[in-house]
């Protein structure tokens, strides 16, 4: 998708950075898919999220091939697991419709982060605002999340691996970072129950290591 919001990479960034952080992108699409992830939760309705990743690999040097692109795509479906019954607003003007209080106004998102090679420091975890909605059995929309805030690519761990600095991870003496991200998405029903659900993406970040795949 062209049209992503990146405003948040703007402004006083290197080209390596600027090149990474166009991988640490990653399309967040809302979508009657099949999904197999889910939260539990007492709400009638429950948030699937579901993971197709592009990029396993991020290659920090200047100029690494493949790392224009997204990191993967992230599918989420509302899916109804109790009988709506008659759980139907009225409407505000009689020319309108009931409203579904079984749909889902998505709010935010938080990206965190797990080492998974035996190391420990991981970039600060942060919160986004978004503003969207899930019908359950309805069409999909899409949007866009940032994976890495504009900075965290220049700070420990990553830092270390960059040629000034060693290009080894002094936590595990290796020349390769490996950890998943993982992003929660929050939200609430028309009716007010809260509703949540989650996914993760494994990556190796390495310098000039043959470009991101």
């Amino acid at each position: 998708m062209k049209s992503m919001e990146r405003d948040s990479w703007r402004g006083g960034m290197n080209n390596r950075t600027r090149m990474a952080q166009a991988a640490a992108v990653v399309l967040l699409m809302l979508a009657t898919g099949s999904c197999s992830d889910a939260n539990k939760q007492s709400s009638p309705v429950t948030l699937l999220v579901t993971t197709d990743q592009v990029l396993h690999t991020i290659d920090l040097s200047p100029g690494a091939l493949n790392c224009n692109q997204e990191i993967g795509t992230v599918l989420m479906q509302a899916i109804q697991v109790q009988s709506s019954g008659s759980n139907l607003a009225p409407p505000s003007n009689p020319l309108q419709s009931p409203a579904d209080l079984n749909v889902v106004k998505i709010d935010r998102y938080q990206v965190s982060y797990v080492r998974i090679d035996g190391g420990h420091l991981v970039p600060s975890p942060f919160v986004r605002s978004i503003s969207t909605s899930l019908t359950p059995g309805g069409a999909g929309q899409s949007t866009s999340f940032v994976a890495f805030d504009p900075n965290a690519l220049n700070q420990a761990p990553f830092a270390a691996l960059l040629p000034q600095n060693g290009g080894i991870d002094p936590e595990t003496g290796r020349r390769v970072i490996t950890m998943d991200l993982v992003l929660t998405v929050f939200g609430q029903t028309l009716a007010g129950e809260k509703v949540s659900g989650n996914t993760r993406f494994s990556l190796d970040f390495c310098y000039s290591c043959g470009g991101c795949s």
